[in-house]
């Protein structure tokens, strides 16, 4: 069975201040961070993964530097945030669920295979880090029975971070796509998925990768660390 996964990378990432998009930015083992997330979904599905990238910003790069992806295109890229980029990616897929990271995280191998045992069920889920919760980050909390309640940076309390590495099952889909046409502009998508838990009912549980790696790559500093495990 083929497994949809959708990358995100529209966005200009100027904090890290490069002349590329973001997800093009060279580790120190040769890869761009994109590579290393196929060489990563490769690992963990196989042939059975077809990649789409949302592309904005200097797509022209992405698209031919991964020639054997599908893609989407985020016209506003420098008007909208994620929440728009992954409203057009699920709009664009085919029945059944997604799986979707942001373009910019570098991260374990073991990440999605243990992503690959949720996707199997068809359960949606954010993966989490416990091991830390910076006020700059996407917290969580959860309900008593240990799903998401809570997700956003506002939240206070969090039991620890989202890291970028996302689930929803084919029969909350086109809850959430309806959440992700209302919420701002400005928006990150886990906007959409607060509403989707608030007003839907969705169910999705946090995966928690604290013993595995897992960077989101802003400045020059996180670069630094991510490339200490590559």
């Amino acid at each position: 069975m083929t497994t949809q996964i959708v990358i995100l990378a529209a966005g200009m990432g100027s904090r890290l201040g490069r002349s590329l998009p973001k997800p093009l930015t060279e580790l120190s083992d040769g890869r761009t961070i994109m590579k290393q997330q196929f060489d990563n979904i490769h690992h963990a599905f196989g042939d059975n993964a077809k990649v789409t990238i949302v592309v904005g910003y200097k797509l022209e790069h992405i698209v031919e530097a991964f020639p054997e992806a599908s893609f989407v295109y985020n016209e506003q890229y420098d008007q909208t945030n994620t929440s728009k980029s992954l409203m057009r990616a699920l709009q664009a897929s085919t029945p059944g669920g997604v799986l979707w990271m942001n373009g910019d995280v570098v991260f374990d191998p073991t990440a999605l295979e243990r992503a690959a045992a949720m996707v199997a069920r068809d359960q949606s889920f954010v993966s989490v880090n416990t091991a830390k919760v910076s006020d700059e980050e996407v917290k969580y909390t959860t309900d008593a029975e240990g799903f998401i309640k809570e997700l956003s940076k506002t939240v206070k309390g969090g039991l620890g971070e989202a890291v970028g590495i996302n689930y929803i099952s084919s029969d909350a889909k086109a809850a959430l796509v309806r959440q992700l046409k209302k919420v701002g502009d400005q928006d990150y998508f886990e906007r959409g998925i607060e509403l989707a838990i608030e007003e839907d009912r969705l169910l999705i549980e946090p995966i928690d990768i604290s013993d595995l790696y897992a960077i989101e790559v802003d400045f020059a500093e996180d670069l630094e660390r991510a490339n200490l495990f590559v």
